[in-house]
C-alpha cells in the first residue's frame, strides 16, 4: 500500500478545449492528492480560457436549444477493475461506488435530484500489472482493448494511480474526436471504504463523472466571467481545501460553493449539485450524447 498523505492537495488538469473534430491530448481532469508542503497550494496545471468555456455554452446552445432536454437519463455503465495480481477493487466496493454515483446525482446526500442515473451493465476484471500501477501511461492500449459501448456507455476503469493523482476524466465535448479514450479514471482506495483518508466515500467517481457529463469546476476562471458557466454556481477565486466551515474568495459574489461535488474538498466536505448543474449535464447530454 502506498504512503498515505497527511494532507492532501487536488490539483486538476483541464486541457484547453479541442475543437470538435480534433484529438484531444492527454485525459482531462486530474484530481491530485498529493502532501502539501508548509500549507501550500500548487498552481493548476492547465486551464481553460474564458474564451474558451464561451464556445463551448454557445455549442450547447447551437446543438441543444436553450433549454435542453430534462428527461431522465440513465447510463449505462461498465467498470473495469484492473489488477496487478495482489491488489484490486473488490466487486462489492464497484458496486457500491455504483450505489454512490446513484445516491449523489440522485440528491440524497444533499442539493438537487439531477436525472441522472447509474446502471451497471458488468464488471471486467483485467491483470496487468503495468495498467494497474499506472494508467494513465498507459490509456491508450488499455482503453484501446476493454472499452465498451458506444457515445452514451461510461466507462470506468478502476487502478491505483500515483501519490500525485485521484482520477481524470475526459469531457463530452471531446467525443466526436477521439471516442475510444472516452470514459474516466480513479483509484481503486477512492471508492466507498477505500483507504484514501479524506478520499474515501466514493465521491472522486462523483467528481469526475461530473466532468464526463459536461461540468467545469466550480472555481473554473476564478471571480472571472463565465466561470463554471452555471448560473447558481457562486464564483470561486480559489479550490477548497479541506473541508472549512465557509470560505468567500470572490468579493462580489455570494459565499463559495464548499459542499459542491465539483469543488476541491474532500469527500465529507461535498454533498451537492445545483439546479443549473443537473440542467448543464441534460444540455450537455443532449448536445453531445443523444442520439443525432
Amino acid at each position: 500500500m502506498a504512503r498515505r498523505p497527511s494532507a492532501v492537495l487536488l490539483v486538476c488538469l483541464l486541457m484547453a478545449v479541442p475543437p470538435l473534430d480534433s484529438r484531444p491530448g492527454a485525459a482531462s481532469c486530474l484530481r491530485a492528492a498529493v502532501p502539501l508542503q508548509d500549507g501550500a497550494r500548487g498552481p493548476e496545471l492547465r486551464e481553460p480560457e474564458p474564451g474558451q468555456v464561451r464556445k463551448v455554452l454557445a455549442e450547447i446552445g447551437e446543438r441543444a436549444g436553450a433549454a435542453g432536454d430534462t428527461a431522465a437519463i440513465t447510463v449505462s455503465t461498465w467498470v473495469h477493475v484492473l489488477t496487478d495480481g495482489r491488489r484490486r477493487a473488490p466487486d462489492e466496493a464497484v458496486r457500491a461506488q455504483i450505489d454512490t454515483l446513484n445516491a449523489a446525482y440522485g440528491g440524497r446526500f444533499g442539493g438537487v435530484d439531477t436525472g441522472v442515473r447509474f446502471h451497471l451493465d458488468g464488471i471486467t476484471l483485467t491483470r496487468h500489472a503495468d495498467w494497474f500501477g499506472d494508467p494513465l501511461g498507459h490509456e491508450q492500449a488499455m482503453k484501446n482493448r476493454l472499452r465498451k459501448g458506444g457515445v452514451q456507455t461510461l466507462n470506468l476503469y478502476v487502478g491505483q494511480l500515483s501519490e500525485l493523482v485521484l482520477g481524470f476524466s475526459t469531457y463530452p465535448f471531446w467525443y466526436a474526436g477521439s471516442p475510444q479514450l472516452d470514459g474516466v479514471v480513479i483509484d481503486w482506495r477512492s471508492l466507498p471504504g477505500g483507504a484514501l483518508r479524506n478520499f474515501d466515500r466514493g465521491f472522486t467517481g462523483v467528481h469526475e463523472i461530473g466532468h464526463w457529463l459536461g461540468l467545469f469546476h466550480t472555481f473554473e476562471n476564478g471571480c472571472e466571467a463565465p466561470g463554471d458557466g452555471v448560473d447558481d454556481t457562486p464564483p470561486e477565486g480559489l479550490p477548497t481545501e479541506g473541508c472549512p466551515a465557509s470560505k468567500d474568495t470572490c468579493p462580489l459574489g455570494a459565499a463559495d460553493p464548499i459542499h459542491n461535488f465539483m469543488d476541491y474538498g474532500h469527500d465529507r466536505c461535498m454533498r451537492e449539485f445545483t439546479p443549473g448543474q443537473a440542467a448543464r449535464m441534460h444540455e450537455m447530454w443532449a448536445a453531445y450524447r443523444a442520439p443525432q
